[in-house]
């Protein structure tokens, strides 16, 4: 398949980039800084550009098979509205040129999943230290919501470092087991890869936790 990925060149992207590259896709990254990405290979396309650009945004999409957004804020714990218009534009695009298959990576702790990451993380650092980011997220949430595309929302926990292990679970009805959960991005680049071709949660928002 042909996949476009949006903030490539951050952590959760570049284990996206990296997964599927070796399931054989042929992938356009989607960048502002190339040199953040460090990656090499004959199936891989960078695009230098900025979400914020709405005709960068255009340009990059039309011809793939699916668009993923690993998109983060620019400074840790801010408001980011750059980040905001650029999901906007993202689904302008896609409703205007196609394709129809979104995934797109918030957290857990968005909207109603609050209630499952426990009362420290979901009841205290969630609301306090974490309200400017997590409305930003419920913002984009609610565009591609209302965008009539074929959407997938993943909300993992705090993300980690290390090896794709498959031993997470997923769903609408899962609860936090420790009080700081986290989850390697090597899985969640797994799982939002499978999404592709997978229809259980069309349309759905599924939350990630081991």
């Amino acid at each position: 398949m042909n996949l476009l990925i949006f903030g490539a060149s951050g952590a959760t992207g570049r284990a996206l980039v990296a997964a599927a590259l070796a399931q054989g896709h042929r992938v356009r990254a989607f960048v502002r800084t190339p040199g953040k990405l460090a990656f090499s290979h004959e199936r891989l396309n960078i695009v230098v550009g900025n979400v914020a650009d709405r005709h960068a945004v255009e340009s990059a999409i039309a011809g793939h098979d699916a668009v993923f957004s690993c998109l983060g804020v620019g400074v840790p714990l801010k408001h980011d509205p750059d980040v905001i218009a650029g999901v906007g534009h993202i689904v302008d695009a896609m409703r205007r040129t196609g394709p129809s298959r979104l995934i797109y990576q918030s957290f857990l702790g968005v909207r109603e999943s609050r209630t499952q990451l426990g009362p420290l993380l979901g009841g205290i650092i969630v609301p306090l230290m974490l309200r400017h980011e997590v409305a930003d997220h419920e913002a984009k949430e609610g565009l591609i919501a209302r965008s009539g595309l074929d959407w997938t929302i993943v909300r993992p926990p705090k993300l980690g470092n290390g090896p794709a292990s498959g031993q997470f679970r997923h769903g609408n009805d899962i609860r936090a087991t420790s009080l700081l959960p986290t989850l390697s991005r090597a899985d969640v680049a797994a799982f939002m890869l499978a999404q592709v071709s997978d229809t259980t949660y069309s349309r759905k928002a599924v939350s990630l936790l081991r």
